[in-house]
């Protein structure tokens, strides 16, 4: 009996408040979400991309790519490839995929002294803002573009995310770009009869702006 509960019974949530994760990330860099996902090369040849986001701006903080099977060592790497040009956070959310069980990983972050977070089994609400990244990057962008080998893929997110962070207003930001909301500004919104089209993402997007 108490396997059969243990696998078809899920307690209700309790209570109406924020989760802990969302407590901790509403201070910018204080709490990185982590995740992975996978997408195939115009070879068909499968790559891992490791996404590393900051929960409070939603800013992509990097990218880190593997090319084939995943071990401790590649998780590392890809971590350390995709914080490279940043500093490091208090904390890291990840789920509960066992690539974060190695002891490669768990003492990377040791070195690094970031504690990190498990997110709620069960829960998806827990994960919820890096979960939705990794769809918009697949519907907005990766199924829209080829790409060769690990070299053009990390080539064509890295002007994903620049596009992402600096320029793709967000309706939970207020209309304000992850970059600029920090600044906590009012988004102003330009007159129809003035703007002009800028392109982003090697012309896969066209965003306007005033003129």
């Amino acid at each position: 009996m108490q396997r059969v509960l243990s696998k078809h019974y899920r307690e209700p949530p309790r209570g109406t408040g924020p989760s802990w994760l969302t407590f901790i990330g509403h201070a910018k860099d204080s709490l990185w979400s982590i995740d992975l996902f996978r997408c195939e090369s115009i070879l068909l040849h499968s790559c891992w991309v490791l996404v590393v986001m900051d929960q409070f701006t939603r800013r992509i903080v990097g990218f880190g790519i593997q090319r084939g099977a995943v071990d401790g060592a590649a998780v590392c790497r890809m971590f350390n490839d995709a914080i490279s040009a940043q500093g490091t956070p208090r904390y890291i959310s990840t789920d509960h995929d066992p690539l974060f069980e190695f002891h490669r990983w768990k003492a990377d972050l040791r070195i690094l002294e970031i504690d990190e977070l498990k997110t709620v089994p069960y829960t998806p609400t827990s994960h919820p803002f890096v979960e939705r990244l990794i769809g918009t990057i697949r519907r907005e962008f990766l199924d829209h573009v080829f790409f060769w080998n690990t070299l053009d893929l990390a080539r064509k997110l890295s002007d994903f995310q620049t596009y992402y962070n600096e320029e793709r207003v967000h309706s939970s930001l207020g209309g304000n770009t992850p970059q600029d909301y920090p600044l906590r500004e009012i988004a102003t919104v330009a007159e129809i009869d003035d703007v002009r089209w800028a392109s982003h993402c090697r012309g896969l997007v066209h965003l306007p702006m005033a003129a």
